[in-house]
């Protein structure tokens, strides 16, 4: 099995909503839309989709107690 990619960075737009995540090893930052079909496949580190009845389809790191991994706060959206 491959090694899973590593979010290290992300980006947010005006509203908090995560818009770009940034892959290690990657000098450009990957559209959201992009990024869900390779988590869906299992290929990202420590992340999960969510797809809520009542907002957009989104990406979620997996809870453990540590918030440097966050997207929201590698967005800077504290």
């Amino acid at each position: 099995m491959p090694k899973k990619r590593k979010i290290v960075n992300a980006r947010a737009d005006s509203d908090g909503d995560i818009t770009h995540v940034l892959f290690e090893g990657n000098q450009r930052f990957t559209p959201v839309e992009q990024a869900i079909p390779i988590a869906e496949r299992g290929e990202i580190e420590n992340t999960h989709v969510v797809r809520p009845s009542n907002a957009k389809t989104h990406l979620r790191t997996n809870p453990d107690g540590r918030t440097s991994n966050n997207l929201d706060d590698m967005a800077g959206d504290k």
